[in-house]
């Protein structure tokens, strides 16, 4: 059945799995981009009991779907599950799909995706490997955190970086600053007009915050910080080239733990570290600045623990296009 986006919404809050990429808001984010989506759900007695948000993106050949960090099941009800999918293949064959990419997070067993019917995929969406921040008081989060991290939140406080929560006016700065970051740091970064669509949709409604830091009327770093339940993700973060002496960056970070913190979340997702396992992580992050190692230098220093998602997984059901896709990617590199 297709619920409500009210309807849709108020499930998702409550499920111990949520996350905004489940929100009718997301949808509507990725919506103004190229993405169309549907809902997908299981209910019994008018009330959802398990679904997901699909995404469809047009390919030169067929549609891809796509479904972030979901469904939203309870994996362990066989029963429930089966019913859950079925619903999402009927959707997915419906909406003329060619594949179906299902990314299902954190703490999910790959049997279950196995057993029905999917496949891994080499091409993942969102990085399935982070960093999770267990929240606490401060004292107890700072004597997590490495000596140079703990070291640079003093710095940030001492050169006088003050931070503020952003308004709507503040998305152009936040723009600006992430154009300076993506050529620094060499990785591309969406449209101007995408953050600001981001913050109409999540941060008057409370579900994120942009939060600015700046010295002397000059904004120096910004990030976004999204919630829901009592899960928090860190997704977009920008920094300027000058004044970096006194790690705005850090303080800002700090200012959004502690944000999450202070709203009842208990975990904060760093969202995005090199896909290795710990011990090559420790041996090569000092060495490497290829794709998502220098920001892991950035994230590994705040206390928290590596954890990594179930991955990308493909149902097909179109063998010819799906052979297509996949050769294209190989080309592409």
């Amino acid at each position: 059945m297709t619920p409500t986006p009210e309807q849709w919404n108020q499930f998702v809050r409550q499920h111990p799995h949520a996350t905004p990429l489940q929100l009718a808001a997301w949808a509507e984010l990725k919506g103004a981009f190229g993405w169309q989506s549907t809902l997908a759900a299981v209910m019994e007695d008018g009330a959802i009991v398990g679904g997901a948000q699909i995404l469809f993106r047009k390919l030169p050949i067929g549609k891809l779907a796509y479904i972030p960090y979901a469904p939203l099941t309870d994996w362990h009800d066989l029963d429930l599950t089966k019913r859950v999918f079925a619903e999402i293949h009927q959707t997915t064959r419906q909406q003329g799909a060619a594949f179906l990419k299902v990314e299902a997070g954190i703490g999910i067993d790959p049997k279950y995706l196995e057993e029905h019917g999917f496949q891994l995929s080499t091409q993942t969406v969102q990085p399935p490997n982070t960093m999770l921040i267990d929240l606490a008081d401060d004292d107890t989060m700072l004597k997590r955190m490495n000596q140079g991290t703990r070291r640079n939140i003093r710095k940030s406080d001492k050169f006088e970086v003050s931070i503020r929560e952003g308004s709507r006016a503040d998305v152009d700065s936040f723009n600006a600053m992430l154009d300076e970051t993506g050529n620094r740091q060499a990785f591309g970064v969406h449209a101007a007009d995408y953050y600001e669509k981001a913050y109409d949709l999540f941060v008057p409604s409370g579900d994120a915050v942009l939060l600015i830091a700046s010295y002397e009327q000059t904004d120096l770093a910004g990030i976004f910080v999204f919630k829901i339940g009592q899960g928090a993700w860190y997704l977009y973060g920008a920094s300027r080239n000058i004044e970096r002496k006194r790690m705005a960056s850090f303080g800002v970070q700090w200012a959004g733990i502690q944000w999450a913190r202070d709203h009842g979340c208990t975990v904060y997702d760093m969202v995005g570290i090199p896909d290795a396992d710990e011990d090559t992580l420790e041996a090569q992050f000092q060495d490497r600045d290829d794709g998502l190692w220098g920001v892991y230098r950035f994230k590994r220093g705040w206390g928290g623990r590596v954890a990594r998602s179930v991955g990308a997984w493909d149902y097909v059901y179109n063998p010819i296009i799906y052979r297509l896709y996949n050769f294209a990617l190989r080309v592409r590199g």
